[in-house]
Protein backbone atom coordinates (compact mmCIF):
# COMPACT_ATOMS: atom_id res chain seq x y z
CA UNK A 1 0.00 0.00 0.00
CA UNK A 2 0.91 3.57 -0.50
CA UNK A 3 -0.35 7.43 -0.75
CA UNK A 4 1.78 8.33 -3.36
CA UNK A 5 -0.92 9.90 -5.98
CA UNK A 6 -0.73 8.35 -9.66
CA UNK A 7 -0.84 11.65 -12.08
CA UNK A 8 -2.92 10.60 -15.25
CA UNK A 9 -1.69 11.44 -18.79
CA UNK A 10 -2.05 15.34 -19.79
CA UNK A 11 -1.28 16.52 -15.79
CA UNK A 12 0.66 19.73 -16.15
CA UNK A 13 3.76 20.05 -13.63
CA UNK A 14 6.00 22.73 -12.66
CA UNK A 15 9.59 21.93 -10.42
CA UNK A 16 9.31 23.89 -7.15
CA UNK A 17 13.08 23.00 -6.12
CA UNK A 18 16.18 23.99 -7.19
CA UNK A 19 17.84 24.78 -10.00
CA UNK A 20 14.87 23.89 -12.03
CA UNK A 21 12.13 25.88 -9.95
CA UNK A 22 9.81 27.23 -12.64
CA UNK A 23 10.30 24.81 -15.46
CA UNK A 24 6.82 23.22 -16.54
CA UNK A 25 5.78 19.94 -18.60
CA UNK A 26 3.15 17.85 -19.21
CA UNK A 27 3.28 14.04 -18.84
CA UNK A 28 2.97 11.93 -21.35
CA UNK A 29 1.89 8.68 -19.97
CA UNK A 30 0.62 8.27 -16.34
CA UNK A 31 3.31 8.60 -12.92
CA UNK A 32 4.06 10.12 -9.60
CA UNK A 33 6.18 13.38 -8.14
CA UNK A 34 8.41 13.74 -5.17
CA UNK A 35 7.56 16.91 -3.10
CA UNK A 36 9.56 18.77 -5.68
CA UNK A 37 6.49 18.95 -8.10
CA UNK A 38 2.99 20.19 -8.42
CA UNK A 39 1.43 18.50 -10.67
CA UNK A 40 -2.02 19.98 -12.12
CA UNK A 41 -4.60 17.50 -12.40
CA UNK A 42 -8.44 17.19 -13.03
CA UNK A 43 -8.92 21.08 -14.63
CA UNK A 44 -12.18 21.92 -16.35
CA UNK A 45 -12.49 25.40 -18.50
CA UNK A 46 -9.23 24.96 -19.01
CA UNK A 47 -7.10 23.96 -22.68
CA UNK A 48 -3.71 22.44 -20.78
CA UNK A 49 -1.49 23.73 -23.38
CA UNK A 50 -3.21 27.63 -22.20
CA UNK A 51 -1.98 26.28 -18.80
CA UNK A 52 1.23 24.65 -19.46
CA UNK A 53 1.67 28.25 -21.87
CA UNK A 54 0.43 30.44 -18.78
CA UNK A 55 3.21 28.74 -16.16
CA UNK A 56 5.83 28.77 -18.82
CA UNK A 57 4.93 32.83 -18.97
CA UNK A 58 5.55 33.07 -15.43
CA UNK A 59 8.52 31.30 -14.73
CA UNK A 60 10.92 34.12 -13.29
CA UNK A 61 7.85 35.32 -11.11
CA UNK A 62 8.05 31.88 -9.32
CA UNK A 63 11.88 32.09 -9.53
CA UNK A 64 11.63 35.53 -7.66
CA UNK A 65 9.31 34.10 -5.13
CA UNK A 66 11.50 31.23 -4.59
CA UNK A 67 13.93 33.83 -3.06
CA UNK A 68 17.59 33.61 -3.50
CA UNK A 69 18.99 30.72 -1.24
CA UNK A 70 21.39 27.72 -1.95
CA UNK A 71 18.11 25.77 -2.52
CA UNK A 72 15.11 28.31 -3.60
CA UNK A 73 12.34 26.85 -3.64
CA UNK A 74 8.46 27.62 -4.27
CA UNK A 75 5.44 26.06 -2.49
CA UNK A 76 2.07 24.88 -3.71
CA UNK A 77 0.22 27.57 -1.71
CA UNK A 78 2.16 30.15 -3.91
CA UNK A 79 1.05 28.67 -7.14
CA UNK A 80 -2.14 28.26 -6.23
CA UNK A 81 -2.28 31.92 -5.30
CA UNK A 82 -1.30 32.80 -8.49
CA UNK A 83 -4.29 34.84 -10.38
CA UNK A 84 -4.52 33.27 -14.02
CA UNK A 85 -6.45 35.24 -16.90
CA UNK A 86 -9.09 32.50 -18.24
CA UNK A 87 -10.83 33.57 -21.77
CA UNK A 88 -13.25 31.69 -23.53
CA UNK A 89 -12.51 27.69 -24.28
CA UNK A 90 -12.65 28.67 -28.08
CA UNK A 91 -10.26 31.25 -27.74
CA UNK A 92 -7.87 29.63 -25.49
CA UNK A 93 -7.35 27.20 -28.53
CA UNK A 94 -6.77 29.92 -30.98
CA UNK A 95 -4.35 31.15 -27.92
CA UNK A 96 -2.39 28.51 -28.06
CA UNK A 97 -2.20 27.81 -31.73
CA UNK A 98 -0.79 31.28 -32.39
CA UNK A 99 1.91 30.61 -29.70
CA UNK A 100 2.53 27.44 -31.47
CA UNK A 101 2.88 28.98 -34.91
CA UNK A 102 5.06 32.02 -33.80
CA UNK A 103 6.93 28.89 -31.67
CA UNK A 104 7.37 27.04 -35.19
CA UNK A 105 8.48 30.54 -37.26
CA UNK A 106 11.07 30.75 -34.48
CA UNK A 107 12.42 27.62 -34.53
CA UNK A 108 12.78 27.68 -38.27
CA UNK A 109 14.73 30.81 -37.91
CA UNK A 110 17.42 29.56 -35.40
CA UNK A 111 17.41 26.31 -38.18
CA UNK A 112 18.07 28.81 -40.91
CA UNK A 113 20.82 31.12 -38.59
CA UNK A 114 22.53 27.54 -38.29
CA UNK A 115 22.30 26.30 -41.49
CA UNK A 116 23.82 29.72 -42.73
CA UNK A 117 26.62 30.01 -40.18
CA UNK A 118 27.93 26.40 -41.65
CA UNK A 119 27.33 27.96 -45.01
CA UNK A 120 30.08 30.99 -44.23
CA UNK A 121 32.36 28.81 -42.81
CA UNK A 122 31.96 26.33 -45.84
CA UNK A 123 32.20 29.83 -47.87
CA UNK A 124 35.77 30.55 -46.04
CA UNK A 125 37.21 27.04 -46.55
CA UNK A 126 36.18 27.17 -50.29
CA UNK A 127 37.85 30.73 -50.56
CA UNK A 128 40.96 29.40 -49.07
CA UNK A 129 40.82 26.41 -51.34
CA UNK A 130 40.37 27.95 -54.57
CA UNK A 131 43.31 30.38 -53.61
CA UNK A 132 45.78 27.59 -52.46
CA UNK A 133 44.73 26.34 -55.76
CA UNK A 134 45.57 29.36 -58.01
CA UNK A 135 41.91 30.04 -58.93
CA UNK A 136 41.18 32.82 -56.78
CA UNK A 137 42.84 35.78 -58.52
CA UNK A 138 43.81 36.18 -62.26
CA UNK A 139 47.43 35.28 -63.30
CA UNK A 140 49.79 38.06 -64.84
CA UNK A 141 52.44 36.56 -67.06
CA UNK A 142 54.37 39.65 -66.08
CA UNK A 143 54.79 38.33 -62.40
CA UNK A 144 58.47 37.19 -61.99
CA UNK A 145 57.85 33.12 -61.34
CA UNK A 146 58.07 31.59 -57.58
CA UNK A 147 61.58 29.67 -58.53
CA UNK A 148 63.12 32.26 -59.17
CA UNK A 149 61.94 33.82 -55.67
CA UNK A 150 62.58 30.55 -54.03
CA UNK A 151 66.53 31.10 -56.03
CA UNK A 152 66.88 34.47 -55.08
CA UNK A 153 66.06 33.34 -51.02
CA UNK A 154 67.98 30.43 -51.23
CA UNK A 155 70.41 29.76 -54.38
CA UNK A 156 70.69 25.98 -53.36
CA UNK A 157 67.09 25.89 -53.61
CA UNK A 158 66.02 22.64 -55.19
CA UNK A 159 62.39 22.45 -56.40
CA UNK A 160 60.31 19.56 -54.85
CA UNK A 161 57.45 17.65 -56.50
CA UNK A 162 53.83 17.26 -54.65
CA UNK A 163 54.03 13.11 -55.01
CA UNK A 164 54.23 13.34 -51.06
CA UNK A 165 50.79 14.55 -51.22
CA UNK A 166 49.40 11.39 -52.33
CA UNK A 167 47.07 13.13 -54.98
CA UNK A 168 46.95 15.44 -58.24
CA UNK A 169 47.10 18.58 -56.65
CA UNK A 170 47.78 21.39 -60.05
CA UNK A 171 49.26 24.84 -59.29
CA UNK A 172 49.76 27.24 -61.73
CA UNK A 173 53.34 26.87 -63.79
CA UNK A 174 54.91 29.70 -62.39
CA UNK A 175 54.10 28.51 -58.90
CA UNK A 176 56.29 26.62 -56.72
CA UNK A 177 56.10 23.86 -54.11
CA UNK A 178 57.88 24.61 -51.13
CA UNK A 179 58.63 23.32 -47.39
CA UNK A 180 58.25 25.92 -45.04
CA UNK A 181 61.65 26.41 -43.43
CA UNK A 182 62.81 27.55 -46.92
CA UNK A 183 60.31 30.49 -47.02
CA UNK A 184 60.87 31.13 -43.04
CA UNK A 185 63.54 32.47 -40.62
CA UNK A 186 62.22 30.59 -37.54
CA UNK A 187 59.84 28.60 -36.37
CA UNK A 188 60.09 27.29 -32.80
CA UNK A 189 57.58 26.29 -30.50
CA UNK A 190 56.56 28.63 -27.37
CA UNK A 191 59.01 28.78 -24.47
CA UNK A 192 61.62 28.04 -26.52
CA UNK A 193 64.58 30.56 -26.83
CA UNK A 194 65.88 31.02 -30.41
CA UNK A 195 69.11 32.99 -29.85
CA UNK A 196 68.28 35.82 -31.94
CA UNK A 197 65.55 36.46 -29.67
CA UNK A 198 67.00 35.50 -26.38
CA UNK A 199 66.76 39.42 -24.97
CA UNK A 200 65.77 39.83 -21.08
CA UNK A 201 64.00 42.76 -20.62
CA UNK A 202 63.97 45.00 -17.58
CA UNK A 203 60.61 45.30 -15.59
CA UNK A 204 59.57 48.39 -17.13
CA UNK A 205 58.78 46.26 -20.48
CA UNK A 206 55.42 45.69 -20.73
CA UNK A 207 54.29 43.48 -23.01
CA UNK A 208 51.25 40.62 -24.32
CA UNK A 209 52.59 37.20 -23.36
CA UNK A 210 50.25 34.89 -25.67
CA UNK A 211 49.50 31.29 -24.67
CA UNK A 212 47.56 29.64 -27.40
CA UNK A 213 46.04 31.18 -30.50
CA UNK A 214 42.86 33.24 -30.16
CA UNK A 215 43.48 36.94 -31.18
CA UNK A 216 42.84 39.13 -28.31
CA UNK A 217 43.72 36.49 -25.67
CA UNK A 218 47.45 38.11 -24.68
CA UNK A 219 47.67 39.47 -21.16
CA UNK A 220 50.02 42.02 -20.20
CA UNK A 221 53.01 41.29 -18.50
CA UNK A 222 55.94 42.44 -16.97
CA UNK A 223 58.40 39.32 -18.81
CA UNK A 224 62.38 38.49 -18.86
CA UNK A 225 61.57 35.88 -21.32
CA UNK A 226 62.64 35.81 -25.00
CA UNK A 227 60.43 38.64 -26.60
CA UNK A 228 59.62 38.03 -30.62
CA UNK A 229 59.70 41.77 -32.13
CA UNK A 230 59.05 40.73 -36.27
CA UNK A 231 55.63 40.15 -37.50
CA UNK A 232 54.83 36.63 -36.89
CA UNK A 233 52.60 34.25 -37.34
CA UNK A 234 50.88 31.81 -34.57
CA UNK A 235 49.52 28.54 -34.55
CA UNK A 236 48.05 27.46 -31.35
CA UNK A 237 49.10 23.63 -30.64
CA UNK A 238 46.49 22.63 -28.49
CA UNK A 239 43.14 23.33 -27.28
CA UNK A 240 41.76 25.99 -29.94
CA UNK A 241 44.31 23.44 -32.19
CA UNK A 242 45.38 24.65 -35.54
CA UNK A 243 43.58 28.75 -34.63
CA UNK A 244 45.80 30.49 -36.81
CA UNK A 245 46.81 34.77 -36.73
CA UNK A 246 49.17 37.34 -37.21
CA UNK A 247 51.43 39.10 -34.57
CA UNK A 248 52.36 42.99 -35.25
CA UNK A 249 53.31 43.95 -31.80
CA UNK A 250 56.39 42.57 -29.79
CA UNK A 251 54.52 39.34 -27.77
CA UNK A 252 56.14 36.18 -26.00
CA UNK A 253 55.13 32.91 -27.12
CA UNK A 254 54.98 30.43 -24.13
CA UNK A 255 53.05 27.20 -23.60
CA UNK A 256 50.81 25.09 -27.02
CA UNK A 257 52.00 27.76 -29.13
CA UNK A 258 53.99 27.44 -32.54
CA UNK A 259 55.29 30.83 -33.95
CA UNK A 260 56.35 30.94 -37.78
CA UNK A 261 58.49 34.18 -38.52
CA UNK A 262 58.46 34.16 -42.60
CA UNK A 263 61.33 35.81 -44.60
CA UNK A 264 60.95 39.35 -45.46
CA UNK A 265 60.93 38.57 -49.55
CA UNK A 266 57.71 36.36 -48.50
CA UNK A 267 53.87 37.58 -47.90
CA UNK A 268 53.18 36.71 -44.53
CA UNK A 269 49.43 36.96 -45.03
CA UNK A 270 49.75 34.86 -47.98
CA UNK A 271 51.82 32.23 -45.77
CA UNK A 272 49.03 32.24 -43.19
CA UNK A 273 46.33 31.16 -45.15
CA UNK A 274 48.00 28.21 -47.09
CA UNK A 275 49.17 27.01 -43.16
CA UNK A 276 45.44 26.86 -42.19
CA UNK A 277 44.27 25.20 -45.61
CA UNK A 278 47.85 22.44 -44.59
CA UNK A 279 47.32 22.01 -40.70
CA UNK A 280 47.04 18.71 -39.75
CA UNK A 281 47.72 17.17 -36.02
CA UNK A 282 50.38 15.28 -35.17
CA UNK A 283 49.55 11.15 -35.46
CA UNK A 284 50.29 9.08 -32.71
CA UNK A 285 49.38 11.02 -29.63
CA UNK A 286 45.99 10.92 -27.36
CA UNK A 287 46.07 14.37 -27.14
CA UNK A 288 45.99 16.23 -30.19
CA UNK A 289 48.46 18.72 -30.87
CA UNK A 290 50.57 20.33 -33.63
CA UNK A 291 54.62 19.97 -33.37
CA UNK A 292 57.48 21.70 -34.78
CA UNK A 293 58.41 18.59 -36.32
CA UNK A 294 54.99 18.16 -38.17
CA UNK A 295 55.24 21.49 -39.14
CA UNK A 296 58.29 21.95 -40.73
CA UNK A 297 57.15 18.84 -42.93
CA UNK A 298 54.74 21.08 -44.65
CA UNK A 299 54.57 21.85 -48.50
CA UNK A 300 53.09 24.52 -49.21
CA UNK A 301 52.16 26.01 -53.27
CA UNK A 302 53.82 29.04 -53.28
CA UNK A 303 52.94 31.38 -56.06
CA UNK A 304 55.34 34.56 -57.01
CA UNK A 305 55.08 37.50 -55.16
CA UNK A 306 52.90 40.15 -55.94
CA UNK A 307 50.14 37.38 -56.53
CA UNK A 308 50.63 35.99 -52.92
CA UNK A 309 49.68 40.17 -52.25
CA UNK A 310 47.06 39.87 -54.28
CA UNK A 311 45.52 36.29 -53.16
CA UNK A 312 45.72 37.87 -49.80
CA UNK A 313 44.14 40.60 -50.30
CA UNK A 314 41.08 39.02 -52.25
CA UNK A 315 40.78 36.60 -48.99
CA UNK A 316 40.81 39.60 -47.00
CA UNK A 317 37.78 41.50 -48.93
CA UNK A 318 35.73 38.42 -49.22
CA UNK A 319 36.08 37.71 -45.40
CA UNK A 320 34.86 40.85 -44.30
CA UNK A 321 31.87 40.22 -46.42
CA UNK A 322 30.74 37.14 -44.49
CA UNK A 323 32.12 38.18 -41.23
CA UNK A 324 29.73 41.58 -42.22
CA UNK A 325 27.20 38.82 -42.58
CA UNK A 326 28.01 36.49 -39.28
CA UNK A 327 27.75 39.68 -37.36
CA UNK A 328 24.58 40.66 -38.39
CA UNK A 329 22.88 36.75 -38.02
CA UNK A 330 24.82 36.95 -34.00
CA UNK A 331 22.79 40.44 -33.46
Amino acid sequence: MTSVKLNPTGSVLIAMYGATIGKVGILTFPATTNQACCACVDYQGIEKMYLFYFLLSHKEDFIMLGGGGAQPNISKEKIVDTFIPIPPLLEQKRIVNAIELWFSLIDSLEFAKEDLQKSIEHAKSKILDLAIHGKLVPQDPNDEPAIELLKRINPLFVPCDNAHLGKTYKVPGNWEWCKLPEICDYIFAGGDKPMEFNKSYTKEYHIPIYSNGIENDGLYGYTKHAVVEKPSITISARGTIGFTCIRNVPFVPIIRLITIIPKNEISINYIRYAIEVSIMPSEGSSIPQLTVPTIKRYSIPLPPLNEQLRIAAKIEELFAVLDEIQKSIEA
